[in-house]
């Protein structure tokens, strides 16, 4: 299939470059033409700006808008409304709140346009690893773009199927869903997210305690000088605790243990306010995912070493920098 990529950076590139892969064909733009280079260099048919590029696709036309959430996506889109035509799809891949989606896909559905929102988790190494993808929009649409998600998602792959399940690998199982109408995608994403917050935190605050355990504010017989690195590649095997999180977490302890290229201020994204904005609004308790978002708040006043550990996993899975300046 044919698709234009808006935005190359850390995450859109590597979609623009597995869709190659996969025989698909990519028409990519961004303000770094340099970036536009690199993806030209691979097969990818470099445009000069966004009227270029609708004029390089055959209709029904298929845009991926792959930018930060807010204005810049925003503004994007409301250009590409005015260039695209009826029957042609607009996707919004980026970590946009799922109400835009809805505002947008109804304004866009008046002028024929398709909209389809993707939560898209597999950060810098999708290109390798591929893409867990959770969709949202009519559900035509999304089954004429499958090939798409197909090529993007990672696939049975080595993971055990679950018990019950028999025949042909649905589409959960290779690693996409179409989640619902427009916004489901990004809601899920948003909840995903949420998630991963809490997750995150409970390593940090575990890997806190055990390095604080030779603490000279406890007695001498109960202080234990322990090895970070070593307790992370142990629980990585076999433990019920192992995860993607925890490899990241043992690959940045056994670079430096002390994490001292980290500064443990700790952004975030949104998703983790939307997700926690969401359970006030169902009246659903989310303790864990309540308190793992005021952590990173915290983490911005008055950081621990668990703030560290934070830090290195977002760096090793979303490539976001967070070092000591």
């Amino acid at each position: 299939m044919q698709i234009a990529m808006i935005g190359l950076g850390r995450m859109g590139g590597n979609i623009a470059r597995r869709l190659m892969d996969h025989g698909h064909e990519a028409v990519v733009y961004d303000h770094d033409e340099k970036a536009i280079a690199g993806i030209v260099e691979k097969g990818g048919i470099g445009a000069s700006s966004l009227e270029d590029v609708i004029g390089k696709l055959e209709a029904p036309r298929t845009v991926w808008v792959m930018l930060p959430a807010g204005k810049i996506t925003e503004d994007t889109i409301e250009t590409l409304s005015g260039l695209l035509s009826k029957g042609d799809t607009i996707i919004d891949g980026g970590n946009t709140f799922y109400k835009d989606d809805i505002r947008r896909s109804k304004s866009l559905i008046e002028k024929g346009i398709d909209y389809v929102d993707v939560g898209t988790s597999g950060g810098v190494w999708g290109l390798d690893r591929g893409y867990c993808m959770m969709i949202g929009g009519p559900k035509a649409v999304v089954d004429r773009l499958d090939p798409i998600f197909d090529a993007l998602a990672p696939g049975l792959g080595n993971i055990p199927r679950t018990i019950g399940r028999e025949g042909d690998a649905i589409a959960a199982e290779r690693g996409y869903i179409h989640a619902g109408t427009a916004g489901a995608g990004h809601f899920v994403k948003m909840v995903h997210n949420g998630i991963e917050y809490g997750l995150m935190a409970a390593y940090a605050e575990g890997f806190d305690v055990l390095k604080t355990k030779n603490s000279d504010k406890l007695p001498e017989d109960e202080r234990f000088d322990l090895y970070l690195p070593d307790i992370a590649e142990v629980w990585r095997r076999g433990s019920v605790i192992s995860s993607w999180l925890l490899d990241l977490a043992a690959d940045a302890l056994y670079d430096n243990h002390d994490l001292t290229e980290y500064s443990g201020v700790v952004a975030d994204s949104g998703e983790g306010h939307w997700t926690v904005e969401a359970a006030m609004e169902e009246s659903v308790p989310a303790y864990v995912l309540s308190a793992a978002l005021f952590a990173r708040y915290r983490s911005r006043s008055d950081n621990t070493f668990g703030d560290k550990l934070l830090s290195a996993m977002r760096h090793g899975f979303g490539g976001h920098v967070e070092m000591p300046q």
